[in-house]
């Protein structure tokens, strides 16, 4: 999709403002920039998952703009905000004002493995790190912090178990996950995938980092009879298009 200048200058600074690399200058480690690659656990960012997914996240809605596959935009497990930020930011920069970004997450954290329905989360502690349940509130802030809080966004607040079956969401065109665990995975995957559209994207944040997830995501699609082509975005990113 063509850019006007002005517009790819405000999606650039969007990225190096919600991953931070516009301040903060990363030191190399074992070889690659943490942060811009998203394998840190940032202090000052609004968002963990580095350039490359951003650029990601940019392809698939540009992509599903100009096609026109209907339907919202939408991440499962957000964190501080950063990548649905970001999506509302796309919206904006390209005057769509009859699609809505969906904010899905507990903002308490990651649920405790249960293990006797999800064996494949044994050892997935996640939900003892305070760092990772960020408040609704504070969410809402960093959307207001970039102006980009309004009726196009809305959120989903609960364990996807509980929230995700009943959420008021009718047609996805993006459906970006960020779940870590099977659960989390799974309850997304089995509520949401059926309303992403034809032509429509789904994006897998922790395919390659962590094992119980990218199970979740085999297991699904073998369930489901879903052969279309997974494309890695980076170190641990993957996505596919719905045929």
């Amino acid at each position: 999709m063509d850019q006007i200048p002005s517009r790819k200058l405000y999606i650039e600074l969007m990225k190096r403002c919600l991953t931070n690399t516009i301040y903060f200058r990363p030191t190399k480690e074992i070889g690659y920039d943490a942060r811009s690659e998203g394998r840190d656990w940032p202090d000052n960012a609004h968002t963990m998952i580095g350039l490359e997914r951003l650029d990601n996240i940019q392809y698939c809605v540009e992509s599903v703009l100009k096609d026109g596959v209907p339907g919202d935009l939408m991440e499962t497990g957000v964190w501080k905000g950063g990548a649905t930020i970001f999506m509302r930011a796309l919206l904006k920069a390209y005057d769509v004002n009859n699609r809505t970004v969906w904010v899905a997450d507990s903002f308490e954290g990651l649920p405790e493995p249960d293990l006797d329905i999800y064996p494949r989360d044994k050892g997935l502690d996640l939900y003892k790190f305070e760092y990772l349940a960020v408040p609704i509130d504070e969410v809402k802030d960093n959307f207001s912090r970039y102006d980009l809080l309004d009726d196009q966004v809305r959120f989903i607040k609960g364990w996807f178990r509980d929230s995700l079956p009943n959420a008021p969401v009718s047609r996805l065109a993006v459906l970006r996950l960020d779940g870590d665990l099977y659960e989390s995975t799974m309850n997304a995957l089995e509520s949401l995938y059926p309303k992403l559209s034809r032509g429509g994207y789904l994006i897998v944040d922790d395919y390659g980092a962590i094992e119980a997830c990218r199970e979740a995501v085999h297991d699904y699609r073998k369930e489901n009879s879903i052969n279309d082509e997974i494309v890695r975005v980076d170190w641990t990113g993957i996505y596919w298009r719905k045929k």
